[in-house]
């Protein structure tokens, strides 16, 4: 592994990293420059506040009549005024696509199960469990087979 730095004042700041696979250094770099550009959180709602819910506390992101909420760790609902894919673009890649209308931090993914009818579902750490696309469980089959 090699690392290069080149400090030029008349480019825009950026961090590029060229890795075989993610891995969880690149996990840690993708982290340690979304802190530091401010980056790592988002304003979250409920119906008497407002908070700052940062990522990593985030176990999914959920489409619901027509809203978004985010589910933390301890499974409480908050409000997020960004639409789905919004959020899929400027989330880290820790966050995958289980649905058409959900978004999961796979860091609290427990596990995945399925029922008689076939229907796969994500459990994750706060108990809660969200169902999955068949079309999103065979990519997420896929990466992590790459991995």
């Amino acid at each position: 592994m090699k690392f290069q730095l080149e400090i030029d004042q008349t480019k825009p700041e950026t961090v590029v990293v060229t890795a075989h696979q993610r891995s969880e250094l690149t996990d840690q770099i993708e982290a340690l420059v979304n802190q530091a550009a401010g980056e790592d959180h988002l304003q979250a709602f409920t119906e008497d506040d407002w908070r700052i819910l940062k990522y990593e506390d985030i176990e999914y992101i959920m489409m619901e009549n027509g809203k978004t909420f985010a589910v933390d760790g301890k499974g409480e609902s908050y409000r997020l005024r960004q639409r789905l894919y919004e959020l899929e673009e400027m989330l880290p890649a820790s966050f995958i696509r289980i649905s058409k209308s959900a978004l999961a931090n796979e860091k609290h993914l427990v596990r995945f199960t399925s029922g008689f009818s076939g229907a796969v579902d994500a459990v994750f750490r706060c108990g809660r469990k969200e169902s999955v696309s068949r079309r999103c469980f065979a990519e997420i089959k896929r990466r992590y087979r790459e991995q």
